[in-house]
Parts: structure tokens; sequence; C-alpha cells
């Protein structure tokens, strides 16, 4: 619960801070450029549901309230949506990055017996958190780059589209939802995360052994 929360803060203010830097300063005014969790949260989102899985067992759901972007403000035109739309995935991929890092710390530590001799044991809560926030936040980037709308891959997509083509795909869109729930409640989030999920696993424990 504690690394959703962060990691869907990050996530939420990277949008924000993207927006803000290409001219549209409607995030800022509400207060959203902030990794204070508080102004993201959403209840449903990033309350009920994941508490839901968090005690049943369930597979993890959860979201943050959307950034509100408003297009017209952007100076980027062209690829200005595409750029904010990015920089969320793009956001958990670093903070996957530094959680590695300090996984690789406290992995070393551990194997010269600093996790029991001197903290107590207290390393290794902090390994299972690390080891939880990496591949959340690698979650969270494939997920947000699935091109089903409202994901970031679909205003990604649709930046990249010819135009006739974004317009037909905008239309697509009110599908979205029905496209997601199935993609939630259906195998096909097994099919695209166990290979990565695999990789990242077999990356995270050459990493430790190297």
């Amino acid at each position: 619960m504690l690394v959703l929360l962060l990691s869907l803060s990050w996530h939420e203010s990277a949008h924000a801070w993207m927006a803000d830097r290409l001219g549209d300063y409607t995030a800022r005014y509400l207060g959203r450029v902030s990794l204070n969790p508080l102004v993201h949260i959403d209840v449903l989102g990033t309350i009920i549901f994941p508490a839901i899985s968090f005690f049943t067992g369930a597979p993890l759901l959860g979201w943050a309230k959307p950034t509100p972007v408003n297009p017209l403000h952007l100076r980027d035109k062209k690829y200005g949506g595409l750029r904010v739309a990015a920089a969320g995935p793009i956001s958990n991929c670093i903070l996957a990055t530094m959680f590695i890092v300090a996984y690789k710390v406290v992995v070393v530590l551990l194997k010269n017996g600093v996790g029991t001799n001197l903290l107590g044991g207290v390393l290794e809560p902090l390994f299972l958190l690390f080891q939880q926030a990496i591949f959340l936040n690698v979650g969270l980037a494939i997920f947000n780059l699935i091109p089903i709308p409202p994901l970031d891959g679909s205003h990604i997509l649709e930046a990249l589209l010819p135009y006739e083509a974004a317009q037909k795909f905008q239309a697509f869109q009110r599908y979205g939802g029905i496209l997601l729930m199935l993609l939630v409640f259906t195998p096909a989030l097994s099919i695209i995360f166990n290979p990565v999920f695999g990789l990242l696993s077999y990356f995270l424990n050459w990493f430790i052994l190297s």
C-alpha cells in the first residue's frame, strides 16, 4: 500500500511537472506538481480498491486522480500531449531504477552482516520493500503504456497517428473503459506481465550475485 501510494503520486506529479514545463499551468494551480500523496488521492482507486487487494489477496488494482491537462496551453502543439503522457511511465521507470540501486545497496549490506549485526534486521524489511517497489513501478509503466483509453499509451499513440487516423481513434475512446475492464479481469494481463516479470526476476538475481 505504501509503495503504491508513493508510485502513483510520483507518476501523476511527473505528468503535472511536464505539462507545467510545456506551458500548461493548470495542474500547478491545483497543487498537483507535488509528491504529496494527499493531492493525488482518488478515494476509489487509491484507497478502496488497493485496500480490497490488501485484505483479500486479490490482484492489486489502483489508480490516482488524473492530472488535468489543457492541450491548448501546451507550447508544443504536435508532441506536447505525447510528452506529458510519456512522463508518467518514464517516471515509474526512473523510480524503479532508483529502487534497484537501493536494492543492491541493501543486498551488499546484508551480505556483510550489517542488517543483522548493526541494525537488528531492519534492512531485511527494506529489502522486501525495495523489491516490491521495483516490480510495482515496472508494472505501472508497462500497464500505462497499453494503448487503451484512458491509459497514457492511448495518448501517446494518438499523438503519433496521422490526423484522420487520430480522429477515428478518438471515437474509439468511448469503448476504452469496457476494454480496460476486460484486460484487467481476463488472463490478458498475465500474458503481458509474466514474461516481463520473469526477465526482471532474472535480472535482479544476476544483479544480486554480481
